[in-house]
């Protein structure tokens, strides 16, 4: 389903539509409530988001029209809104923090990513992955019965029960038990009303209720970090990547994968460059592609070896963009790629730009926007603190014609294919998404789940100086690093620390 063209971003006013977990200035946030993943399933009507903490949040779509009758809707005052609103619907913890002892190394609880299965039977299929770890999860609507037992009449004693009982049968009851109790005594007693005659009932509610259950736990495969994880479009198999390996599984099989690629060298020392992103083709199960930290998507066809990283199509920015230093591999790390539903277009966004390629041209991508362009000057302050590593997400429209990715200071910036200004659209995150953002100045914690196998490749005989640290004209601790755009309508989600805000046009 493709985005009607009177509602495109370019000419429409984005507007604030939700937000969940939002905070008061000031408030501080901690560090386990951190949104670290965002997912719409394929049809848009659940949400998924996970956080450090471990946790993975789903939500879904309310039903927009909740009139009976079409004369109902014909005569209320209330105008259907065209945007989609979510509602929570359950959370279930995923992961939880754990202990390498052969490597002394700890193991975070957080969800680095979450990807939507296909959806057989009305149940709701969801991979979450952390550092080392991939999970399936269950998650599925039941009925829930809840017995409540009700004292009906406490001023009567069970006792003054049992004698009126007595006295109202005793005038014209004929004993037919050896024990002296009536037949209709003894229904009363096998039928389990007697419980309600002496004051007291069972009263039963049935409620709607959601479950997580973990059907398959995908482990001791990755040596490095999983950065990516990708359902392929045969519904049977998914792809888990790290530095330097991606590894292909079958989702009924938890304990046996296939390394498909392989980038580690035999000489650690040799190493120069490490895998950063992995996607599965939307249409062709046999087609993926990853990207790396040297700029370069590689698109390979899994027909044609077992080992797929020597045969590639690469695509490759060759035109030269002003002199190389040493930030110019850094900045030109890919942080996020994502396919377009046509399967021919990819959208990459690196430190300072957000490009979309053409799988049949490699020189060159046909757009590029420029995001943190004027940061240029400061990369070596941005370098000594640790935020030249960030790694913004994007994302792009159901249609393939617009997209979205974040920058410092919350924004949010929206551009369209072939569309007027290359500013695009910039908004903050917040409930006043239109009003001017505060360029504050900013100091940034070094952040741990930072790859060290890429810093220590990068540092290696490299100190800047720390001066001018401080006159960074951007709020570096407010960034929009994770976003999700609806895919069939004009709708975003992106999280802002622990808020989700969710804008629509």
């Amino acid at each position: 389903m493709t985005l009607s063209s009177d509602s495109s971003p370019s000419t429409s006013q984005w507007k604030f539509s939700q937000v969940f977990g939002d905070r008061s200035p000031g408030e501080d946030v901690q560090d386990i409530d951190v949104i670290s993943a965002i997912e719409f399933e394929k049809s848009g009507d659940y949400l998924a988001v996970g956080d450090r903490g471990g946790r993975v949040v789903i939500f879904e779509r309310k039903d927009i029209n909740e009139f009976n009758s079409q004369n109902e809707l014909e005569q209320s005052d209330f105008v259907v809104r065209k945007c989609p609103e979510f509602q929570y619907k359950t959370e279930f913890q995923s992961h939880e923090p754990e202990f390498d002892y052969l490597k002394s190394l700890e193991i975070e609880e957080k969800i680095n990513k979450v990807r939507w299965c296909t959806t057989p039977n009305g149940s709701l299929f969801i991979l979450s992955t952390n550092d080392k770890t991939i999970k399936l999860w269950k998650v599925k609507e039941h009925k829930v019965k809840k017995v409540k037992e009700v004292d009906l009449n406490p001023v009567v004693s069970s006792e003054n029960s049992l004698l009126a009982e007595k006295s109202f049968v005793g005038g014209q009851r004929n004993p037919s038990f050896a024990n002296d109790y009536s037949l209709e005594w003894s229904e009363n007693i096998a039928n389990g009303t007697l419980s309600s005659q002496l004051g007291h009932a069972k009263m039963a509610s049935i409620r709607d209720a959601v479950s997580a259950r973990c059907r398959k736990v995908y482990a001791h495969a990755h040596d490095f970090n999983i950065n990516s994880i990708s359902n392929n479009s045969d519904g049977e198999t998914f792809l888990s990547a790290d530095d330097l390996r991606v590894n292909l599984w079958n989702l009924e099989v938890s304990d046996q994968c296939f390394n498909i690629i392989d980038m580690k060298p035999s000489n650690m020392e040799d190493l120069t460059e490490v895998l950063t992103s992995a996607e599965f083709h939307p249409l062709h199960c046999n087609l993926l592609a990853y990207s790396s930290s040297r700029g370069f998507i590689r698109l390979i066809d899994m027909r044609q070896s077992a080992l797929c990283d020597g045969s590639a199509r690469i695509l490759q920015d060759a035109e030269p963009r002003g002199v190389k230093t040493f930030f110019t591999e850094i900045i030109a790390s890919i942080s996020d790629m994502k396919f377009a539903t046509d399967g021919r277009h990819i959208l990459s966004r690196d430190y300072m730009n957000l490009k979309l390629w053409d799988t049949h041209m490699e020189t060159s991508p046909v757009a590029t926007y420029k995001i943190h362009e004027h940061l240029r000057p400061k990369l070596g302050d941005l370098y000594n603190n640790d935020a030249i590593f960030d790694k913004f997400e994007c994302c792009l429209s159901g249609d393939g014609l617009h997209f979205a990715t974040g920058s410092y200071s919350n924004l949010l910036r929206i551009f369209s294919c072939g569309v007027g200004s290359e500013e695009g659209i910039i908004m903050e995150a917040s409930k006043n998404p239109n009003r001017k953002s505060l360029l504050q100045s900013g100091t940034r914690a070094r952040r741990s789940s930072l790859s060290n196998l890429t810093r220590g490749f990068y540092r290696q005989g490299h100190e800047i100086s720390d001066a001018g640290r401080h006159d960074i004209p951007l709020d570096l601790n407010s960034k929009l690093l994770h976003l999700a755009w609806h895919p069939r309508t004009n709708l975003i989600a992106g999280a802002a620390g622990s808020s989700l805000f969710m804008y629509y046009a």
